[in-house]
């Protein structure tokens, strides 16, 4: 993960920390960049993501997901009685 560190200076340790934090929150997401931004007293972290391969996207209830199993039984059953329609 490339991180750069905007508008100040940053301890190596601290940076640790920040990039423990956002690996935790985006589990399962590969991040490419970290931008950590110094604002004053304020922190701000952007995280830019790797792109996702899809083989085949489903939706479901506003939600896109790449693999079925992710979804609960019930969606699961609902999907297999779906309309198929060709692309």
């Amino acid at each position: 993960m490339k991180v750069n560190v905007i508008g100040g200076e940053m301890d190596v340790r601290e940076i640790d920390e920040y990039m423990k934090y956002v690996g935790k929150k985006y589990a399962g997401r590969q991040i490419k960049q970290l931008d950590i931004v110094i604002d004053g007293d304020f922190i701000d972290l952007k995280c830019h993501f790797m792109d996702t391969d899809f083989q085949r996207a489903y939706r479901s209830a506003d939600y896109l997901v790449n693999d079925m199993d992710k979804l609960n039984d019930a969606k699961q059953s609902e999907f297999a009685e779906k309309e198929r329609h060709k692309i």
